[in-house]
């Protein structure tokens, strides 16, 4: 399971943290953005403040007190301001899977690839030794930071997104064990 009482984790590019309720508005105005939509493979079809606020106070805060999803804030290091969004879901034995993707005010700062390290010391924490991670053949971006924060693709594969579609993915994986994940963006 999931350990809550590890966050908040900061590094010197991101924090890592619970959502709070002054995320809801970031976090549905990033959900609008036309590269999230295609390649984040959003559970809902369209967000907006009051709907994320109840997910918040609902299914989000609930998950992360079982230990069994944990839908968290990148933040801004400086300014603690909501900058992305990463997942830790889908729990298989010492495997969890993880998703994530960065407001596009905040691209191209290295924010993924920080907070994918601090996703690895949250996990290893949880008592987890391996991140997992899908995405699209074409989501490029994605692939890039991936493989520069040590994971390894493997075979393109047929499977069902967090969306519920079936699309083409390409499956990631990082063996976290003892030692860090470092960050090279």
């Amino acid at each position: 399971m999931l350990d809550a009482t590890l966050l908040p984790l900061r590094n010197d590019r991101a924090v890592l943290r619970a959502m709070s309720l002054s995320d809801a508005g970031p976090y549905a105005s990033g959900t609008a953005d036309p590269s999230v939509r295609e390649f984040a493979h959003l559970p809902e079809p369209e967000y907006t403040e009051a709907s994320v606020t109840t997910l918040i106070q609902g299914e989000i805060g609930a998950g992360l007190r079982r230990g069994d999803l944990a839908v968290l804030t990148i933040a801004d290091p400086d300014t603690d301001a909501f900058a992305g969004s990463l997942v830790l879901f889908g729990i298989e034995a010492d495997a969890v899977e993880v998703g994530f993707w960065v407001h596009p005010a905040h691209r191209g700062r290295g924010l993924a690839g920080a907070a994918l390290c601090l996703a690895a010391t949250f996990a290893r924490g949880s008592g987890f030794t391996r991140l997992t991670a899908r995405t699209g053949p074409e989501n490029v971006a994605s692939q890039r930071v991936l493989e520069q924060a040590g994971f390894t693709r493997g075979a393109q594969v047929r499977d069902v997104a967090p969306s519920g579609a079936a699309v083409s993915l390409l499956p990631y994986a990082r063996e976290i064990g003892q030692s860090p994940l470092q960050s090279t963006e």
